[in-house]
């Protein structure tokens, strides 16, 4: 694919995807969305890319949706929506899905460590999108904004789930419900951000991070570790995560790149990963597509 609305830029293993349409503060299209889609896709293919690091050009992260009158209606926008013989909606039909979802979902199904570096505003989608990443460090000149309330409609790109695991029930309630936009020393007390930074160490800082991981770590950990930490948020019992441990900690221990690391600390060296998340995969990944693990 070839991008309109954003950079795909890899430099030593690190991935640097830039929201491109800084005319418009970056507010997000659905050209910008799927682009979007595309470069995770492509991302999670290339064993090359070691840490995934999301900006914007110019002074804005993004501004949010590029709106219109009918922004939010989806009849007007993608057609009218099935109806069920007594006339209520058929919310089965594919048009109700909310497009900004399937950015967000694709973002979470990554096995790349993902960085924002929120370079200015971030509004609306704008922000929502940042949510399924996992670190996310601002500039000073970063503002964020949950303006949903305002607008007239609710929260969108499963930030519902998300938002309340990252910063906690009631802050992700205040910030909801006012809608009204905050700073970035705000964001950072209220742990939506984990670092606030000048704006000219805010990729310097965001780089110094990529590059930790994609030097020292295991690929195929790196891939296990997110989608652990993230999935099991919605385990009811601790021994569902025991259950994952165990099946992780069989097929990893067995591995080159487990004899490898002990050797490293034994040896007092740097380690040299070898295996690779397209092909070194554990067996039982992607555990979640099972009806029932055990």
């Amino acid at each position: 694919m070839v991008y309109e609305t954003i950079k795909y830029e890899l430099v030593e293993q690190i991935l640097t995807i830039t929201l491109n349409r800084p005319e418009k503060l970056n507010a997000c299209t659905v050209t910008m969305e799927l682009e979007l889609i595309d470069a995770f896709d492509r991302a999670d293919k290339d064993d090359d890319v070691r840490a995934i690091i999301v900006t914007g050009e110019g002074r804005a992260f993004c501004a949010g949706a590029d709106l219109g009158a009918d922004s939010f209606d989806t009849d007007v926008k993608r057609g009218p929506v099935k109806r069920l013989p007594n006339g209520t909606v058929d919310y089965s039909d594919p048009k109700v899905s909310e497009t900004g979802g399937h950015l967000a979902l694709r973002i979470f199904e990554c096995v790349k460590p993902v960085i924002a570096a929120v370079n200015g505003p971030a509004v609306g989608m704008g922000v929502t999108m940042q949510l399924a990443m996992d670190v996310r460090i601002a500039s000073e000149a970063a503002a964020f904004g949950f303006v949903f309330s305002q607008r007239g409609i609710v929260p969108e790109e499963a930030s519902s789930w998300f938002l309340p695991r990252i910063v906690g029930i009631a802050q992700a309630l205040e910030w909801c419900y006012t809608g009204r936009v905050f700073p970035a020393l705000e964001a950072l007390a209220g742990r939506l951000v984990s670092k606030v930074v000048p704006p000219d160490q805010l990729l310097p800082t965001a780089r110094t991070l990529a590059r930790e991981i994609a030097e020292k770590t295991a690929p195929v950990s790196i891939a296990l570790i997110r989608q652990m930490m993230w999935r099991l948020q919605g385990a009811d019992d601790p021994m569902e995560a025991h259950k994952i441990d165990s099946r992780a900690l069989y097929a990893c221990g067995r591995s080159a790149d487990a004899k490898e690391g002990v050797r490293a600390f034994l040896e007092k060296r740097p380690a040299v990963f070898k295996n690779k998340v397209s092909v070194d995969m554990p067996d039982f990944f992607p555990w979640w597509t099972e009806r029932e693990y055990k």
